[in-house]
């Protein structure tokens, strides 16, 4: 079985015969049910999973449909996109409506060979920045539980950081296909407004709003917008794409960098660090950087919620929330039904000065070929949003806001993590139309931060437990298993470690010892459980000589707690490291005997 979900590695597969679209199915559900127990806020809506293997069956059964460019790819779907069979709640059980078809975006990828598992949580009405504002719950940043995983599109992107499906669909008015991505270490596209039909999307503003999407690296997420992307006769704000000149490559490429006394982090030194990595990463690329004043996008950006442009939401929303429904989230429902009473000459006022700042930064335009910034300028945790909701969540939005009132394009992407282990990612602008030239800036900098090795954290969630992982008697239907589910343990993923390690039989004949080396190093096959903190301290007090308990680097870079072995084992050990694992070990074992 595959152990990952990223569209070319299945792709691979099944043109290889090393799995079928039912047997990714079979997995993902297992992953769903598995995550279920961690973090019950990603989905609201998941689809039946008869209808789920019927629908794979059909896929595998058709020869033709092995030439589709989604073929069997998982993908999730924020719940303020029509999903066929789905119900649609916008985060808000009383406004559900079962959709009589999908939307135009899901339409398209459906039918180009990939399979919605689901539909995601999001702050309700698409309104935040944050993942809380829903009574569905707040999804956990997969990187630590006490954060916010980012809105509107919490769940979209959990979905994916988690590795429960291959890609989502967001949706992105002020930054909600942005923020998520930065939280999580994904790439987040934010097409041009209008580039994907948003034709059976619940509206937040709709002359804004654009569909999203979130993939793990650049070159996925351009496979889904290829797909996704062309206009509808049921949506008038949507457009086709019009040409532009041929993306340049980063050398000799003008990138615009705000001065460094025009942007704010809000006391974040680590944001701001890895935000001037990333400058330094394309200038050493051959970029030519271009200092900016910041000042005219901030204006912009508090335009968005500060000026009128707030009552495009009462349109969309209003009506129904001043009935006073069950579930409305109060956050939401001030912000919108606060904007009642806003005047059309207000609005008139608000659309001149912001013609004033697009006209203002046309010269700039003419001379940069992309605009670099930071998503976010910091991350918040869940206790801190509760106690200060609007503030809080409006900072999120510093980097963010402006981008659909000026027509642009934007491309977000990791940048690396925190001293803390927490995710933050920059952000490529460009004008409408210009995602080509976006990806090939964007796939530049992923090669070049993933030569440098950067390492990604374990996914933590200090308030539901601790990932551990097992290489030998503790793995799943072995003898020393039931030491992990009595405790309150929970299988996560199969997994290998980095070819760091050699490992040995110990005398006991009971356990192996993973040992890490210098050189000559192979991976060894584990995996990764969940326990509950209060479990780790007996778990522990059971670990016996010369084992222990220490940070084991994974095959993707990342790393997880996991046992290790006292080196002076080595001279007394056999050494299996040639098998690859504890399970072949002891395969080969008991056929020797």
């Amino acid at each position: 079985m595959m152990k990952s979900f990223s569209i070319p590695a299945l792709l691979a597969a099944y043109r290889e015969g090393q799995c079928t679209p039912g047997e990714v199915i079979e997995e993902v559900i297992r992953r769903c049910d598995a995550y279920e127990a961690r973090d019950s806020a990603v989905w609201i809506t998941r689809a039946d999973a008869k209808a789920l293997r019927a629908r794979a069956a059909v896929l595998g059964a058709d020869p033709k449909a092995r030439h589709l460019p989604l073929y069997g790819i998982p993908f999730a779907v924020k719940d303020n996109i029509d999903v066929a069979g789905l119900p649609t709640t916008a985060a808000c059980p009383s406004y559900a409506y079962e959709p009589a078809r999908s939307s135009g975006v899901v339409a398209r990828l459906e039918a180009a060979g990939a399979i919605c598992i689901g539909k995601t949580n999001l702050d309700q009405f698409a309104t935040g920045l944050v993942g809380t504002r829903s009574p569905y719950g707040a999804p956990a940043c997969v990187f630590d539980a006490d954060y916010v995983s980012g809105g509107s599109s919490s769940g979209s992107a959990v979905a994916v950081a988690a590795d429960l499906v291959s890609f989502s669909l967001g949706t992105d008015t002020a930054g909600s296909g942005r923020v998520p991505a930065a939280f999580n270490n994904l790439v987040g596209v934010k097409p041009t407004r209008g580039l994907l039909s948003a034709a059976g999307v619940v509206p937040a503003c709709k002359s804004l709003d654009c569909v999203s999407i979130f993939a793990k690296t650049v070159a996925e997420a351009e496979a889904v917008l290829a797909v996704a992307e062309g206009p509808e006769a049921a949506d008038a704000w949507s457009r086709v794409r019009e040409p532009v000149p041929a993306a340049k490559p980063v050398a000799g490429a003008v990138i615009g960098v705000p001065s460094s006394q025009s942007l704010e982090f809000f006391g974040d030194d680590e944001t701001r660090r890895l935000f001037e990595e990333s400058a330094a990463r394309f200038k050493k690329l051959g970029a030519q950087p271009l200092e900016i004043d910041y000042a005219p996008f901030a204006e912009a950006a508090r335009l968005l919620y500060e000026a009128p442009f707030v009552a495009e939401r009462f349109t969309a929303a209003g009506v129904f929330l001043k009935t006073g429904p069950a579930h409305a989230d109060p956050v939401v429902a001030q912000i919108i039904l606060g904007a009642e009473n806003l005047s059309a000459a207000d609005l008139f006022k608000a659309q001149h000065r912001l013609q004033e700042i697009r006209a203002s930064l046309a010269p700039l335009w003419e001379g940069m070929d992309a605009l670099l910034l930071p998503t976010v300028p910091t991350q918040y945790k869940v206790a801190e949003v509760e106690a200060n909701p609007v503030e809080l969540n409006s900072r999120l939005g510093t980097y963010t806001n402006f981008l659909n009132l000026l027509d642009l394009a934007a491309l977000a992407v990791p940048a690396g993590f925190t001293a803390s282990g927490l995710a933050r990612g920059i952000t490529l602008v460009a004008p409408a139309f210009h995602e080509p030239q976006l990806m090939a800036f964007g796939a530049a900098h992923e090669a070049a931060l993933a030569g440098q090795d950067v390492p990604v954290p374990a996914r933590i969630g200090t308030a539901e437990g601790m990932e551990l992982l097992v290489v030998g008697a503790h793995l799943s239907g072995l003898a020393l298993n039931h030491q992990l589910t009595e405790l309150g343990g929970h299988f996560q993923r199969e997994v290998k470690t980095a070819p760091l390690y050699r490992f040995y039989a110990l005398p006991d004949g009971k356990r192996p010892g993973l040992i890490r080396v210098e050189d000559g190093g192979v991976s060894i096959e584990g995996e990764v459980w969940r326990l509950p903190l209060s479990a780790i301290g007996p778990f522990l007090a059971g670990i016996a000589p010369p084992l222990g308990l220490g940070t084991v680097t994974l095959s993707d870079g990342g790393f997880c707690k996991g046992f290790i072995c006292e080196g002076h084992v080595a001279a007394s050990a056999e050494d299996i490291s040639s098998y690859g694992g504890w399970r072949a070990w002891i395969a080969r074992s008991a056929s020797a005997g």
